[in-house]
């Protein structure tokens, strides 16, 4: 009778380990082995300028002036102009009693008269001074490692900070010795401008070197580009069976966001990214709680276990991106920019 207590007894724990395997293999098992959940963020090929550019941090000069002096003692007998008056290369400014004929030697503008009819002078004593307000220079300081890409001749914009206004100029001029600050050399360029009334010499401004640019050409956020194992450069797109295919794309010139696609896209295409790939029983401890299914279109179907129903990514935006010494990136209309080196 023992012993058949005891069969029974095993038997009957034999039966429970079966149930309980039973139970793991229907419920849990399934879970365990479940596919990976995939994710893709989607961005969209637009037409849109990009522009690269070097910027710096300068100030504005008069290129033009000149202080008038006495020759000799005299006493001045005429003054034929007035502050801030305009005048024309050779027109009179004053006459003194020693016959001297004060000239203007450029068109410019009478900034300050310093004598009166009647007032005697010493020799070298200030008469009148007069200056170009129009034809302007902007110095800037560029660093030893953009200096290889400035050159005299070089066109540049020039905008004045407080006014807002930019103008358009050329570099004249490259002081070749260097100054230092800490270990870095810098290099005083200068730049030729003609402006508006309204702007003063020691207005700040940015001076705008343009370099390499895409125009109306078809970007894309370099976020979207994937790389095969020879460096070449595809993005991923769904063809007629809903199924996510590669596609070669040729790229052309950069800034820190965006990038031109010359060939493979089209304005208004969807591309896709992979974003993350995760197992969607969410681990161990996910088998063990509720499930449902899901599935990316045209990946086949996956089941997202312990962590509700998969959802979908999509990605893009814009960005659009001056300052002193550094590398900027600016978007045209309709383009994008940004990013400093």
């Amino acid at each position: 009778m023992a012993k058949k207590r005891k069969i029974k007894k095993l038997l009957l724990w034999l039966i429970l380990l079966l149930i309980a395997a039973l139970l793991v293999r229907i419920t849990v098992w399934p879970k365990l082995t479940a596919a990976t959940t995939v994710t893709y963020d989607k961005y969209t090929a637009r037409t849109g300028t990009i522009s690269n550019a070097l910027s710096f941090s300068g100030s504005v000069s008069v290129k033009n002036y000149e202080t008038f002096t006495a020759d000799n003692a005299a006493t001045v007998r005429q003054i034929f102009v007035k502050e801030e008056q305009k005048v024309k290369k050779d027109e009179k400014l004053m006459r003194l009693s020693d016959g001297t004929n004060v000239k203007a030697s450029f068109d410019g503008q009478v900034n300050a008269i310093s004598v009166e009819v009647g007032d005697e002078v010493g020799a070298n004593a200030n008469l009148i001074q007069i200056v170009d307000f129009n034809n302007m220079t902007v110095s800037l300081r560029v660093n030893e490692y953009d200096i290889s890409d400035v050159h005299v001749g070089q066109a540049c914009r020039v905008t004045v900070t407080a006014l807002n206004e930019t103008f358009d100029s050329t570099i004249s001029h490259i002081n070749r010795i260097s100054s230092s600050m800490g270990n870095t050399a810098y290099y005083t360029v200068t730049a030729e401008l003609t402006v508006t009334d309204n702007v003063l010499p020691g207005m700040q401004a940015t001076v705008t070197i343009p370099q390499e640019e895409a125009v109306d050409s078809i970007i894309l956020s370099q976020s979207a580009l994937s790389f095969a194992p020879d460096n070449s450069a595809y993005v991923l797109m769904y063809d007629e069976n809903q199924q996510l295919k590669q596609v070669p794309v040729e790229l052309g010139i950069s800034n820190d966001s965006y990038i031109e696609i010359t060939a493979g896209l089209a304005n208004g295409d969807e591309v896709y990214k992979q974003s993350t790939a995760s197992s969607s029983s969410g681990g161990l401890f996910g088998a063990f709680g509720s499930f449902s299914g899901g599935g990316m279109p045209g990946m086949g179907t996956t089941n997202n276990f312990g962590g509700g129903n998969m959802r979908n990514n999509y990605g893009g935006g814009t960005r659009n991106n001056y300052g002193g010494g550094t590398r900027n990136n600016y978007g045209g209309s309709g383009g994008f920019g940004g990013g400093m080196r």
